[in-house]
């Protein structure tokens, strides 16, 4: 039942189809309004305006309702600012390591470069596997980079996870080292 449907009211018969032109948020505001107000005085002053007169009058009671929250939602963070209080729970500190650029050429250590870019990856607590490929991405120089850049640009997802763009950047960067590791010695 709605509140400006009160039958002992006989000088104001408003209903839902009465006011039609109000949206159902603007008739949710009316009677919100009614049961601050009183719906006498609510009927009284709808009787009075045109619609456009209407509209603007709900609009600022709606408005003054959103200045009443957002005082009392300071109020509070005021309160706990002073009482030290967290409002919401922190993100966890993260420790930012910079690590070295990994450019694919003889001097390099990729598996040096791994042990960095894992410790950077966990200080940064960087969770999301594509972050995390992202990451690593962005720590790449030279022809490393460029090779990296090329297969996104034909396969915007050749790399699913770090695990397979560690095993890609292994497989060309290192592919001279394992193939001697692999040979029995003679």
């Amino acid at each position: 039942m709605n509140m400006l449907d009160d039958e002992d009211d006989q000088s104001f018969h408003a209903t839902r189809d009465g006011y039609s032109h109000l949206s159902d948020v603007e008739w949710d505001a009316v009677e919100r309004m009614g049961s601050t107000m009183g719906i006498h005085a609510v009927s009284v002053m709808l009787e009075a305006l045109n619609r456009d007169a209407q509209h603007a009058t709900i609009a600022k009671f709606i408005q003054y309702e959103l200045d009443a929250e957002r005082e009392k939602f300071e109020l509070l963070r005021q309160q706990q600012a002073a009482a030290g209080g967290p409002m919401h729970s922190r993100r966890p500190e993260t420790l930012k390591i910079d690590i070295s650029k990994y450019r694919g050429v003889e001097e390099d250590s990729l598996l040096r470069w791994f042990v960095e870019l894992d410790d950077a990856i966990r200080a940064r607590r960087i969770d999301d596997g594509d972050m995390q490929v992202a990451f690593a991405q962005s720590n790449l120089a030279g022809r490393a980079k460029t090779w990296a850049l090329g297969l996104k640009l034909h396969d915007p997802y050749a790399f699913g996870s770090l695990k397979v763009f560690k095993s890609r950047l292994r497989q060309t960067f290192e592919p001279l080292e394992l193939s001697s590791e692999l040979e029995p010695n003679s």
